[in-house]
């Protein structure tokens, strides 16, 4: 029976003939010619059958069983097991080519159709659920509710969004889609109930968590909205019980009155008594160097630091204020502003910078935002990393021709770029907020005098004219004597400096000066928490090792080297384990 599998029914019929007449095997082809239907026997259906391929198979009627499936197109059998047609398929596909794309065509017919039927009882299951649940909304004073109008208030605060979002029809369908019982409150409720509401548990949070601390030191600024309405913010920083450094922002408030010293100082003093903040607990105030700022600090005898990133800005304006620096730096200007206001040509400067002859990286030009430090150099290091580009699209343009910057105005500015750019990376390290960052300011101004902005071979007049600028403002601005003792204490008590940054007349006298105030913390200290609190040793060492894994850029440590040295023998009293801590 094998040796027919798979033929056509005429190349089968043929062959049996000629096994009759040659006389080969004539009783197996008899038993085989026995065996296989003939053209005009019905073949009766398979029982219970529900796929379209029996439409092109069956069983002899002698077959009770249904044990042997026969093809009703060549009259073969067809070996399968019980319900697989899978070999039926098979056997379509292989043998009879029109009747297989039949069988497909009626197979996903009825797929289509059973699936039609499928998603309507589908649909109407979920239109009878919806029915149910539509028809009884959450309770205003339900758990579900609450929760989603928190949220609600939560995404309009944190994402700063108009409190009228919830009236928009967007908005509201999402939150429908999202839970149909639930029904958005009105712009009122939002305004007057949720966000006060919310603001009084993340305030009553924040106070808890800030008077746990022993110490605090805050930061403020003045600033506009875009609609040109004032504000002042306070910002504070503290060491929670974890010693872990902790940031919040304690109010952005409407501030309409004069800048003036006087009422600087009344809104700074008023706003740490509503917060009940005590001013003796306030270690320092970090600001800009507006003079209204610097007088309400004096008039509210308060501790200033001034603000390194800021004082580093005003440094490189100032050192950079040269004849031949503002044309180059001008010409910068007007490239980025010709690139920036016309799409054809930022589409041909990514067809200069793609070209095999002119290999440059694909990067868009830098704007210089005059309050943001650091953008003029970025803006002029991208200029010179893409002048070939820049060169070949201005001077195709005739309206452009006179912007193609001239070689002096390249070599002003790789002056002036090999100045700045080893600063760039102290601007943003110096402004984080998940580490103490104001005992580097004395390695820092070390650093820079010693190694970043010292004169080097190679520099030319322009690069060495600038890093003594920015050196002669820094060392003016942090030479002042109380700032010198903020920053020495900073470091004194820092592991990694010690002393390596103080000077060698004055350390005794900062020793001296943290000891006591030391011994006063152990004291009340002693007063207040178990003996097993933490040393000053302990914390410490718990600094040196967690401070640079939280940073991601490169750290400001890996400039330094550790001086800490561990102590050899064991104090006996609290002054001797101060003085050993320190020294």
């Amino acid at each position: 029976m094998h040796l027919t599998h798979g033929m056509p029914m005429h190349a089968a019929i043929h062959k049996q003939t000629w096994r009759k007449t040659v006389g080969d095997g004539s009783d197996q082809g008899n038993s085989q010619q026995d065996d296989q239907p003939t053209q005009t026997e019905e073949l009766v259906p398979k029982r219970g059958a529900t796929s379209v391929a029996w439409t092109w198979f069956g069983y002899k009627k002698t077959d009770v069983d249904q044990t042997t499936v026969v093809c009703k197109v060549c009259r073969l059998p067809v070996p399968t097991t019980d319900s697989n047609t899978t070999n039926l398929f098979y056997h379509l596909r292989k043998n009879h080519e029109k009747e297989y794309r039949e069988s497909q065509r009626a197979k996903t017919a009825k797929a289509a159709s059973s699936g039609d039927v499928s998603a309507q009882n589908k649909l109407q299951t979920q239109t009878l659920q919806q029915a149910f649940t539509r028809g009884t909304p959450y309770s205003h004073s339900s758990r579900r509710w609450k929760e989603i109008t928190s949220a609600v208030a939560k995404h309009i605060s944190k994402d700063m969004v108009p409190i009228y979002t919830v009236e928009k029809h967007g908005f509201c369908e999402l939150v429908q889609t999202l839970d149909p019982r639930y029904q958005m409150p009105s712009r009122k409720h939002i305004t007057k109930v949720v966000l006060p509401d919310l603001y009084d548990a993340c305030r009553a949070k924040v106070e808890a968590e800030i008077h746990k601390g022993m110490f605090y030191a805050t930061t403020t600024d003045m600033w506009s909205s875009r609609t040109t309405h004032p504000y002042i913010s306070l910002t504070a920083d503290f060491i929670n019980q974890d010693w872990n450094l902790c940031s919040r922002c304690l109010q952005t408030s409407y501030f309409p009155e004069d800048h003036t010293g006087e009422m600087l100082a009344k809104g700074l003093r008023e706003s740490l008594q509503l917060w009940g903040l005590q001013e003796d607990r306030l270690v320092c105030v970090t600001t800009d160097n507006a003079t209204n700022n610097i007088l309400a600090l004096q008039l509210n005898e308060m501790t200033r630091l001034q603000c390194f990133g800021h004082r580093l800005h005003l440094a490189i304006e100032r050192s950079v204020k040269l004849r031949e620096v503002e044309r180059a730096v001008g010409v910068c200007k007007k490239i980025v502003a010709a690139f920036s206001n016309s799409w054809k040509r930022r589409r041909e400067l990514a067809k200069a910078q793609a070209d095999q002859n002119l290999p440059l990286p694909p990067h868009q030009l830098i704007t210089e935002t005059p309050t943001r430090w650091g953008s003029m150099q970025t803006m002029v290091e991208r200029v010179i990393e893409q002048e070939k580009a820049l060169s070949q699209v201005l001077r195709a343009d005739k309206k452009t021709r006179h912007l193609v910057p001239t070689w002096q105005d390249m070599d002003v500015l790789e002056s002036m770029n090999k100045a700045l750019s080893p600063l760039k990376e102290f601007t943003d390290a110096l402004s984080g907020e998940l580490y103490p960052s104001v005992s580097y300011l004395k390695p820092v101004l070390h650093l820079f005098n010693n190694q970043i902005l010292k004169h080097q071979d190679g520099d030319t007049e322009l690069t060495t004219t600038i890093k003594e600028g920015i050196l002669k403002y820094l060392n003016e601005k942090y030479d002042d004597q109380t700032t010198q003792d903020l920053l020495d204490i900073a470091s004194l008590v820092d592991p990694r400096f010690k002393t390596t940054y103080i000077k060698q007349e004055r350390v005794d006298y900062i020793k001296t000066r943290a000891a006591a105030e030391l011994q006063k913390l152990v004291a009340e200290q002693t007063e207040a928490v178990p003996l097993s609190a933490p040393s000053v040793t302990a914390v410490g060492q718990d600094e040196q090792e967690e401070v640079p894994a939280k940073k991601k850029k490169k750290s400001l440590s890996s400039y330094f080297k550790t001086s800490a040295k561990p102590s050899q023998v064991a104090p006996h009293s609290s002054r001797e384990s101060i003085e050993a801590s320190i020294s």
